[in-house]
This record gives structure tokens, C-alpha cells and sequence, in this order.
């Protein structure tokens, strides 16, 4: 293939992306807000869960929060009894909405346990080499804040109880939402002392 060739196909899948992104960021906040009152129960009505067993969804990725709720559809790769009963009302516009609006929100900052500091920190930006253990910071950035384009979500400030439970989920199987098997593979190497560490780390980042 000629060189003008390559620069042609590479415009094309650029512009393709963009605008497959484009369209998943129709939501209106606006709109959100008004249906996020049955989400307030378990994730708070600004997303901020009081609740540290529910996630916090504040400063989530739109489409991040799409994805998920799509996920917890008839056939998808997430089962939660819960979350099945609420997405099943939900329309495509209703997520976009609710994602729309809980990515504007910000997320409420909470505290590491500080024993449990240092331990954490050297998991998630270094990983453990003869492990086989990957850094949480090549996916998921040096400030928790994940990357929308791959993504991969926000974790900064989530809590640590919560986290600590998906990561589990993960080494288990049990949650198969992860691209590539990622989390399963990097969770099921992580023990337990990992697991409670670098969550708690995770919940202090801002």
C-alpha cells in the first residue's frame, strides 16, 4: 500500500473514531439531573455514594457510565439483580443523560488508610515486576483519572470498599466486563494484602 494510501486510511479511521465518540456524547446533563433521582438511593444524588459498598459515579467518563449501565443488560457481561431491574427501564437517550450528568459532578476527595500508604502506591505505579503484577498507573494515569479514549474509567476517590470488591470480582471471574481480560488477569495475580492496599491508596488519590 502506498504511503498516500496509509495517510488516507489513517484520516479515515481518525475521523471515524472521533465521531463514534461524538455520538455517545449526546447526553444532556440537564436532562441527567432530572432522572438521576432513583440512581440518589445508592450512588447519592450529586454521585457521591455515602454508601462505601456502591460506587461513586461523580467525575466518571461519559462513556464510561454508558457503557456499564449497556452492560448490565440481558446478555451483558455484567449481573447484578439490582442494576438489571434499573437498566431495563432505561432508553439509550436516559443513559447518555445520567452519564452526561454524573461525569460533570465532582467527586467528594476521601482519605488512604495511611499504613496501608505505601504499600498501595508502590502496586499501583509500579506493579510488581516478578509477578507479573502491571502498574494500575499505565491504564489508569498518575492521578486515578483513567483515559475516556481507551476506556479506561476514573478511580481517584472511589472507595476502597467497593474497589477492593470489583477487584475481586475480577480474580473470580465473576466480573467480565474488562477489554481483553485485562483485570481478570492482573486481579487473579494480586493477593489479598495487594487487594486491600492498593484500593485504599486508590481511595486517596485526588
Amino acid at each position: 500500500m502506498q504511503i498516500s494510501a496509509l495517510k488516507q486510511l489513517a484520516a479515515f479511521l481518525i475521523f471515524a473514531l472521533v465521531g463514534a465518540q461524538t455520538a455517545m456524547a449526546e447526553g444532556s446533563a440537564d436532562a441527567g439531573q432530572k432522572k438521576a433521582a432513583t440512581c440518589a438511593a445508592c450512588h447519592g444524588q450529586d454521585g457521591n455514594s455515602l454508601n462505601p459498598e456502591w460506587p461513586s459515579l461523580a467525575g466518571q467518563h461519559e462513556q464510561y457510565i454508558v457503557r456499564a449501565l449497556k452492560a448490565y443488560r440481558p446478555g451483558g457481561s455484567r449481573n447484578n439483580v439490582l442494576m438489571m431491574g434499573q437498566v431495563a427501564a432505561l432508553s439509550e437517550q436516559d443513559m447518555a443523560d445520567l452519564g452526561a450528568y454524573f461525569a460533570g459532578q465532582k467527586r467528594a476527595p476521601l482519605t488512604a488508610d495511611p499504613a496501608l500508604v505505601a504499600a498501595g502506591e508502590r502496586l499501583y505505579r509500579g506493579g510488581n515486576k516478578a509477578r507479573g503484577i502491571s502498574a494500575c498507573i499505565a491504564c489508569h494515569g498518575p492521578r486515578g483519572l483513567g483515559n475516556p479514549a481507551a476506556a479506561y474509567p476514573a478511580v481517584a476517590g472511589q472507595h476502597a470498599t467497593y474497589t477492593a470488591s470489583s477487584l475481586r470480582a475480577y480474580a473470580s471471574q465473576e466480573r467480565e466486563s474488562d477489554p481483553n481480560q485485562m483485570m481478570r488477569t492482573i486481579s487473579s495475580l494480586l493477593s489479598e494484602e495487594d487487594i486491600v492496599a492498593v484500593s485504599s491508596y486508590i481511595q486517596g488519590l485526588e
